[in-house]
């Protein structure tokens, strides 16, 4: 039931890890039920009721995601501004690496988790101008790279579709990582 949920939760895939990791293929029947998987359902449970409300889109204002990554997960969030300024979340999106993605370099992770965002988010963004908040400062030059890195070089290419500033911030001021605002800097323009 939770995860029918999940969009409504930040952070969801990595406050779940230790129960769907249960759910691996060729775990042993008999199910071990840690304090860390007690804390887990806790932490779901007291997501789920605290109802943080999602905002409905607007399509007549501009669009903010923030996009991180981490070891094992990526982690994003949509948000507008409201009336009074204020940024409101529309969406939570968050994913559980693969075992071959956790042994991507920090830059690969931090561009998988921009790409993977906004491939989920399309049906908002697309056709749109947007600003992209990052804690990985090479993704704002990501658009004017050249080097042989094919992995970089073939998502460089389809982030091309987008008409984004991405712009770098400080990793505590991330939204996914601290729940608060980031500062405005300036942006790397990429457009379509």
């Amino acid at each position: 039931m939770a995860g029918y949920y999940r969009r409504f939760v930040p952070h969801f895939s990595a406050i779940a890890t230790p129960i769907t990791e249960l759910c691996k293929k060729g775990k042993p029947d008999k199910v071990v039920w840690t304090e860390q998987r007690q804390e887990a359902r806790r932490a779901l449970k007291e997501a789920l009721v605290r109802g943080l409300v999602l905002a409905n889109p607007d399509f007549d204002k501009p669009f903010v995601v923030f996009t991180d990554a981490s070891d094992t997960g990526l982690g994003a969030v949509l948000m507008q501004e409201d009336e009074k300024g204020e940024r409101r979340p529309i969406v939570y999106l968050s994913k559980k690496l693969l075992p071959r993605e956790q042994h991507y370099a920090a830059i690969e992770k931090e561009c998988l988790a921009m790409v993977w965002a906004l491939k989920k988010l399309e049906p908002y963004l697309f056709r749109r101008h947007f600003t992209v908040y990052t804690d990985h400062s090479p993704l704002t030059w990501l658009h004017q790279m050249k080097g042989a890195n094919a992995k970089l070089l073939r998502w460089s290419l389809l982030l091309q579709d987008y008409n984004m500033d991405v712009v770098h911030m400080k990793g505590s001021a991330n939204m996914i990582a601290a729940a608060e605002r980031g500062p405005r800097t300036s942006p790397g323009h990429w457009s379509a």
